[in-house]
């Protein structure tokens, strides 16, 4: 099981999030989240769109899924019972690793997940991968819960000050 902890101090959560700026805007993912969160499943094109959010490199590869398998395994991941079967649902898309479908995850449901990226692992005494196993992402999630719940902070304010506690230190990477 991998260790996280916060590389800064506790208290500075609040300031780091209120800091935050990713540069890309995420109301067109905050709204296709919500659509799919309504419906049961994203569409193909709402799963592009979040996904190029999250990352360029793979956009032609999620592209390469039909709707069919878009709203089937987003649908069989918003059903699922355990986190292990949601990673997992939306990993079997083309193209779609655990960072994106943390992604996928964040946007449909926005105040239960917390986004993985390597800044935000950094801050959490973590150093970047090439491969997410399921079991890596549960880890994540449940550490970012139980911080979250131990701070007092929502998900989402506490995965914006890890992100902006990393860019601070190393904003080149």
């Amino acid at each position: 099981m991998a260790r996280f902890a916060l590389q800064f101090p506790a208290e500075d959560v609040c300031e780091l999030a209120a800091r935050f700026s990713y540069g890309k805007p995420d109301e067109d993912c905050l709204a296709a989240g919500a659509a799919a969160r309504a419906r049961g499943s994203y569409t193909r094109d709402e799963l592009i769109l979040i996904c190029a959010w999250k990352t360029e490199r793979s956009k032609s590869r999620v592209a390469t899924n039909t709707e069919t398998e878009a709203e089937f395994a987003t649908a069989r991941a918003f059903r699922a019972a355990d986190e292990g079967h949601r990673i997992e649902a939306l990993t079997s898309l083309a193209g779609v690793g655990v960072p994106t479908a943390s992604a996928l995850l964040f946007f449909a449901f926005p105040n239960d997940y917390p986004i993985l990226d390597v800044r935000a692992l950094e801050s959490l005494g973590q150093k970047a991968r090439t491969i997410y196993p399921a079991s890596y992402w549960i880890d994540y999630l449940l550490a970012c819960r139980r911080i979250s719940k131990e701070l007092g902070v929502p998900i989402r304010t506490l995965d914006k000050a890890l992100w902006q506690a990393s860019k601070e230190r190393d904003p080149t990477r």
